[in-house]
């Protein structure tokens, strides 16, 4: 009997050639990788949490199929605005006809556009923005330093929140990860609206910098638990999109591999790309995973996917076939 659901059934049976076929060999690739011990490091570019990618990846996280996450800021934030403030998104279906007035007038009303989603700054930005402020004011006061995940673990678990839940929370991935205390990296948080937000403060005098630990921090912080967690099987690398969300942590590895010295480190033992980024003259994010090898950043038999499509699309198939959905 196929233990697998309806979802992971249709794919099965359909996705045969081509993309549909990578998608099917990359999750298979990840379900083989955590059978024979092995962990996955999951990284979330572009806007996975306002796309709602927690429906799937907060369950991933439950049931420990990811063991690491490295995200950009507005990931980080944006799957919290999305659980107290889901109400009050504005969709665009015609976003590509907008106008500059158009788009002015979203400004005006406080709608931040993201492709067809528009952000409501009140009820998502500043509905956290206090909350969020006492925990760097209270750690400062502590003489006390933290990650900017650690910040909004703290947050989430104080329960304050709670009331402005609009979504079911079993859908936010943040919720899941405080939960777990997930390890998160989370390269350049300075560029995400929270990131913005604090600078404000710091420009202000009402912060201080060094309140907020940085990206060197996490790249120290990255490079312990990659010792701690690369026996055996070793450690995989899904990666969800481009950006400095894969760059920042697949250099770990040859970071300590060549700067350290440290030559028993292993390579990233899976590889799995979701992009629509193309290969060009320098790009990283279209560049194929066999480029990474001179990199000292995969091997030679590093088993290695690349999924040219949407990941809005993607991620959620490979997931839905890791959970038997």
């Amino acid at each position: 009997m196929n233990s697998k659901g309806p979802v992971s059934q249709f794919i099965e049976h359909h996705y045969r050639h081509f993309n549909a076929a990578a998608l099917m060999d990359a999750a298979k690739g990840y379900e083989k990788h955590l059978a024979e011990g092995g962990k996955m490091l999951v990284t979330l570019a572009g806007a996975m949490s306002t796309a709602e990618l927690g429906i799937s990846l907060a369950e991933m996280i439950r049931r420990d199929k990811v063991a690491i996450i490295s995200c950009t800021g507005a990931n980080l934030e944006e799957d919290i605005m999305n659980l107290v403030a889901h109400s009050h998104y504005k969709r665009v279906p015609n976003y590509r006809d907008l106008s500059p007035r158009e788009e002015r007038d979203l400004l005006d009303n406080h709608f931040n556009r993201v492709t067809d989603t528009c952000i409501p700054e009140e009820e998502a930005f500043r509905r956290i923005q206090c909350h969020i402020f006492k925990e760097w004011k209270d750690a400062e006061a502590r003489k006390e330093q933290y990650f900017p995940h650690e910040y909004m673990y703290k947050m989430l678990l104080s329960g304050v929140l709670e009331e402005h839940y609009e979504i079911d929370p079993k859908h936010s991935w943040m919720l899941a990860a405080a939960e777990k205390n997930l390890p998160i990296v989370v390269p350049g948080w300075e560029d995400s609206t929270m990131g913005n937000i604090f600078a404000s403060y710091v420009i202000k005098k009402e912060l201080k910098a060094s309140t907020m630990k940085n990206g060197i921090e996490y790249m120290v912080e990255l490079s312990e638990w990659y010792r701690k967690n690369s026996s055996g099987k070793g450690v995989g690398f899904f990666q969800i999109g481009g950006g400095i969300a894969g760059d920042f942590p697949i250099c770990v590895v040859p970071m300590m591999y060549q700067d350290l010295e440290w030559h028993d480190v292993p390579f990233w033992s899976y590889f799995c790309q979701i992009s629509d980024s193309t290969t060009s003259y320098g790009s990283y994010s279209g560049a194929v995973p066999n480029e990474k090898i001179t990199w000292g950043k995969l091997d030679i038999d590093t088993p290695k996917f690349i999924v040219e499509s949407d990941a809005t699309i993607v991620a959620p198939l490979i997931f839905a076939w890791i959970l038997s959905w």
